[in-house]
This record gives C-alpha cells, structure tokens and sequence, in this order.
C-alpha cells in the first residue's frame, strides 16, 4: 500500500480525500497506534499494552502503516532482534486530527452529556 488510495478513483474523477485517507488510516489499532507513536511510544509491547490490539492484528497494522510510508521501523538490539516504530512526514502530519478527534471524543463519545 501506498499512500496513493484507492478511494481516489472512486465515483471517476477526483475522488475523495477523506475516503482516501481513511483507507490508509482510518481503522481503530491504526489510529490507536498513530497515537501512542505521536506521545513517544514507539516499542510493540508497550503499544501492544496501550491500546489493548490483539499482536497478530498490531503486528498487520504496523506492516501496513509502514507500507505506506505512514510509519518507519528502526532496529535498537541485535540481540536479540528488535525494532521500534517511528512516525515519518506523513505520520507526523496527521497529528494534528489526532488531537481534533480526541477533543471531539471528550466532548461527544466519552462525557456525560
């Protein structure tokens, strides 16, 4: 996948960005994963831990996000093998709806109204 969607020729024409964005995205282990990286958690275990993602569906979305240029992986021990996640351009770009989303969720989706 690349960030090249889809989406885009949906309908003919132009497309959608929003349906473009949401098929790179726009599904709840990716956006719980965009999270964490964006606060600096950047180890599986503990993204594992944070957003409760099952490890084969996290390890799929890792894959994914970094497939599409979203994410990138950097190895921190050799022995034994293991890498951390870091957000490239892209990632960092969406952490701004990031934010929006989250204040959008305490004011309709979690509050008590």
């Amino acid at each position: 996948m690349s960030l090249k969607s889809k989406s885009v020729e949906i309908g003919g024409g132009r497309g959608c960005p929003i349906a473009a964005a949401l098929d790179v995205v726009g599904d709840r282990w990716s956006l719980l994963v965009l999270r964490d990286l964006s606060r600096g958690v950047n180890r599986f275990n503990d993204i594992q831990a944070n957003t409760g993602a099952p490890r084969d569906r996290l390890t799929t979305r890792l894959r994914e996000l970094e497939g599409a240029g979203v994410i990138t992986r950097r190895r921190y021990s050799e022995h034994p093998p293991r890498d951390e996640y870091l957000l490239t351009a892209a990632g960092e770009a969406i952490a701004p709806v990031l934010r929006e989303l989250e204040i959008w969720g305490e004011k309709y989706a979690f509050g008590d109204d």
